[in-house]
């Protein structure tokens, strides 16, 4: 297939996403019909509790550990992973951009990596579905980490406590396929299990509270569900952003309301992806702010509004916001066994 007839598919299979959410979203809290020979058994959750982190080698993820937080990994060894995916506040760094080598400001709002594995396209264009790839790419965009795998790997080889730990997780010195595999490692077991909402799915109907099960209700029945689905409650799937309005151009505050139900962005705009983002896993969305690729909105409530205007074109309710920020709060979950908590949002640059 040409790189028109691939371009063409997915503008297509977008549209389709589109006019599915679309469809979703008018039809309020009417049910969807189902043919009479679908069981209503069979007809699977549109979100599920998240799974349990797969076995992984205690060494490996201690050594992609270590490299994660050592700044030996960017060319001037001046930045680390952490620095922008800071784990203790919530796996990104807070601020609406980050700054990035000889002081460019990044192009996109710094993603989470908690639940990253978990993930079938990475980064905000969503253009790569395998973490290793993605990781190979982070270490090596020039506003990045900047590096080159001729740099590197001299550099890591050179290190005693290096060599002494690829020799032992991996029996040979680093290369860059133990070298991406150990840092995939660790980012497959930052996994937040056990959030209240995991809890109600798996039976424990107390687990959330009322309020709380009321946005559940109308995050599905609004549509929201029908993008933000799965186990990671997103990060499947690309979506057109504004598909009523107030998606890319000026960063406001708030979006205005639409003023026709008229998609804004066109097939034009997605072909050439200027519109075209991932839509992002949703799970400890209360601890990541800022908000969007561009980081617009620090108030989780703001971007609810947001979203029912761009992505619904509804105009929701003070009691619909409250009760899906709500619901999305108890997407927190447990890192190390302990439940995230909250860091402030650092001023914008």
């Amino acid at each position: 297939m040409t790189w028109r007839g691939r371009r063409a598919r997915r503008v297509a299979n977008l549209a389709a996403a589109s006019a599915a959410a679309i469809g979703i979203g008018l039809a309020g809290l009417m049910p969807l019909a189902l043919p009479a020979s679908v069981a209503v058994a069979e007809v699977r959750p549109p979100l599920s509790p998240l799974p349990a982190p797969p076995a992984l080698d205690p060494a490996r993820v201690r050594l992609g550990e270590a490299l994660f937080h050592d700044p030996i990994l960017s060319s001037r060894q001046a930045l680390a992973c952490s620095t922008c995916h800071d784990l203790s506040r919530g796996g990104t760094i807070r601020r609406d951009r980050s700054v990035g080598y000889d002081g460019r400001v990044h192009e996109f709002n710094v993603p989470t990596l908690f639940n990253v594995a978990n993930n079938y396209r990475m980064g905000w264009r969503g253009q790569l579905t395998s973490l290793a790839d993605k990781t190979d790419q982070v270490l090596t965009a020039p506003n990045l980490m900047a590096n080159d795998w001729e740099t590197l790997l001299p550099r890591l080889r050179r290190s005693q406590a290096y060599r002494a730990r690829f020799s032992a997780a991996y029996g040979r010195p680093p290369d860059r396929e133990t070298v991406l595999d150990a840092l995939v490692t660790f980012q497959r077991s930052l996994a937040t299990p056990n959030a209240p909402f995991d809890r109600f799915l798996k039976g424990d109907v107390g687990a959330i509270t009322p309020q709380q099960q009321v946005g559940y209700d109308l995050f599905r029945s609004y549509g929201c569900a029908s993008c933000h689905q799965g186990s990671n409650i997103g990060g499947n799937m690309s979506q057109i952003f504004g598909v009523f309005g107030g998606g890319d151009g000026p960063r406001p505050n708030a979006v205005r309301p639409p003023r026709t139900n008229a998609p804004a962005a066109s097939l034009a705009d997605a072909e050439d992806e200027r519109h075209v983002y991932r839509v992002p896993s949703l799970r400890n969305v209360a601890f990541t702010a800022p908000f969007f690729h561009d980081g617009r909105t620090d108030s989780l409530s703001e971007a609810v509004d947001i979203m029912g205007r761009s992505q619904l074109g509804r105009m929701l309710s003070e009691t619909d916001i409250a009760a899906i920020t709500a619901f999305l709060e108890s997407l927190t979950g447990e890192y190390d066994g302990k439940p995230l908590v909250a860091a402030p949002v650092e001023d914008r640059r």
